[in-house]
């Protein structure tokens, strides 16, 4: 999950009422969330819904309400329904969702499991670990089990970036121009829009020596 700025307006077709999916609907979510689920962060979904954050159960206001409607891939929409109904709100500046859940990636590309955190111990924080768990680990369904395999691999190809670079930053043949080129390429794996950069965020938090210099490119700041 992924800190998100709502930088844009309500659509016009909100105020009719009469549906919350229309075309400036999507292209708007689009901008926002950057073409990304805010719960697995998979880039470009083939599956995409216009997800409701808390779930409208026939309240119009909550089912065209703008600030309720989250771009979110059919699997992940499936799976949080209604139970997970009470989750960290990665839209609320407020809130550093990035670093109040760890997200460690598989360390190899076909890992049975990564690890998800809760870095808090309040009911919001805790559920949202456990949505994300169930994401990216569930094995509840012959079909979860696969796709969820196939979602962790995609995060290890994330993180196979983040170590060519790092591995070109600690070369101690690196000269200081090509460590500065190193530096820049990871921020890229940092921004919002990248794939998965709540995993490569916690990589570099973790870093000693990085962490400070690219502390300003993870979540709230």
């Amino acid at each position: 999950m992924f800190n998100v700025v709502r930088n844009e307006p309500a659509p016009a077709s909100l105020t009719g009422k009469s549906k919350y999916d229309s075309k400036d609907v999507w292209s708007a979510l689009e901008k926002v969330f950057h073409k990304k689920c805010y719960i697995c962060e998979t880039s470009s979904p083939l599956d995409i819904n216009v997800e409701h954050f808390v779930p409208h159960e026939g309240n119009t206001e909550l089912m065209f309400d703008w600030n309720n409607l989250y771009f979110s891939c059919g699997r992940c929409n499936n799976i949080k329904l209604a139970k997970y109904d009470n989750l960290l709100d990665c839209c609320d500046p407020n809130i550093d969702v990035v670093r109040a859940i760890k997200h460690k990636p598989p360390m190899t590309p076909f890992a049975k499991k990564l690890q998800i955190t809760a870095q808090n111990n309040d009911n919001k924080t805790i559920l949202t670990a456990e949505l994300l768990d169930r994401v990216f680990n569930s094995e509840h369904t012959p079909n979860k089990a696969v796709t969820a395999s196939y979602l962790r691999r995609n995060v290890f190809n994330q993180y196979n970036l983040l170590l060519t670079q790092l591995n070109k930053y600690y070369d101690p043949l690196t000269l200081p121009d090509e460590k500065n080129r190193a530096v820049e390429r990871i921020k890229l794996l940092l921004v919002p829009s990248a794939p998965y950069s709540a995993f490569i965020s916690w990589c570099i938090i973790e870093d000693e020596e990085l962490a400070p210099i690219l502390h300003d490119y993870i979540g709230l700041t």
